[in-house]
């Protein structure tokens, strides 16, 4: 039936392979396993433990559940960013078309008066003769600059110090620690309720983060685990998840239902995440039109004063 509905040919490829396997006897989760860069690890454990539980409509749910989940969170983050994004690429727009034509074409004709141009305005054609000659110079240096910064963050350590300083960064700090932590305790949750080992979740949920001093600090909790630690004070030793995911996983851990309240971590970190992100947005917005709104301010009174100067003048 999934091959008959889906749209598109790889899909229907791969899911015919997929079911080509199931009837040579393959396992569902084996079957998957053969195509790890469609399905990714936290599927096939979550299918491997429905099958061995004999439970798998069960998990499979819980797994459609999670990804929406996941997809839903993904979203509002990407939509919350996108009017301020787009009110500052308009602006920066806006800006350059006034200081590469705009502003010359004025100000050409308050040098042939040969008249004397108040301050804001010699300002002004400065900041214009300086972004005409050699704008598209220091254009080509950024791009030259954010190509190289891709190439050098290739090497793991210098990735991992880099996202280690994002970690610190006020505002940048708080939404990727959030974002990241409310991934990890919503795949842990699903993984755990789904029967998978407290290990092998472990696992699989660090490969969900995308900080890498985060996943380091969640090995290393599998690795105290391992050892026979509790959960909660080995992810809380690095100090780098928040307080209520790490409180909620000891209250699990000291009830006996950490899968239950894994799946209350995620929940409560991602409506906080939105909520702190509505209200960052909510204030970003008006600033942004006030600081563009005070740079076209700034062109007009110094395109103006030279004309009301003149005007006094002739009078």
């Amino acid at each position: 039936m999934l091959i008959e509905q889906s749209d598109s040919a790889r899909a229907r490829r791969l899911l015919a392979a997929v079911r080509a396997r199931v009837l040579e006897g393959q396992s569902l989760s084996r079957s998957l396993a053969e195509y790890p860069d469609s399905f990714p690890q936290i599927y096939r454990a979550m299918v491997e433990a429905g099958e061995q539980s004999g439970r798998l409509g069960d998990v499979l749910e819980r797994l459609a559940d999670y990804t929406e989940n996941r997809e839903a969170l993904r979203d509002n983050v990407v939509i919350a960013f996108i009017y301020p994004v787009l009110v500052i690429v308009v602006a920066f727009a806006v800006v350059a078309l006034l200081l590469v034509y705009v502003v010359p074409k004025v100000t050409r004709v308050f040098a042939n008066l040969g008249q004397a141009l108040p301050l804001v305005t010699r300002i002004l054609i400065a900041i214009s003769d300086f972004v005409r000659s050699s704008g598209v110079g220091w254009l080509a240096g950024l791009v030259g600059a954010f190509i190289a910064a891709k190439l050098l963050l290739r090497d793991p350590a210098r990735r991992h110090r880099w996202h280690g300083w994002l970690l610190r960064v006020p505002l940048v700090g708080r939404l990727i620690r959030g974002v990241n932590a409310a991934r990890f305790a919503d795949t842990l949750g699903i993984l755990t309720a789904s029967g998978v080992p407290l290990l092998a979740s472990l696992q699989s949920a660090a490969a969900v983060l995308t900080n890498l001093p985060m996943r380091a600090a969640v090995d290393e909790a599998v690795r105290r685990v391992r050892e026979g630690a509790a959960l909660a004070p080995s992810l809380g030793a690095a100090k780098l998840f928040p307080p209520l995911v790490i409180h909620l996983i000891a209250s699990g851990e000291a009830t006996g239902r950490l899968d239950t309240m894994l799946v209350r971590a995620a929940e409560a970190q991602s409506r906080e995440l939105e909520n702190w992100i509505r209200g960052l947005t909510a204030l970003l917005g008006p600033l942004l039109i006030l600081a563009m709104g005070m740079v076209v301010l700034f062109v007009v009174v110094a395109i103006l004063l030279p004309i009301f100067e003149m005007n006094q003048l002739v009078r």
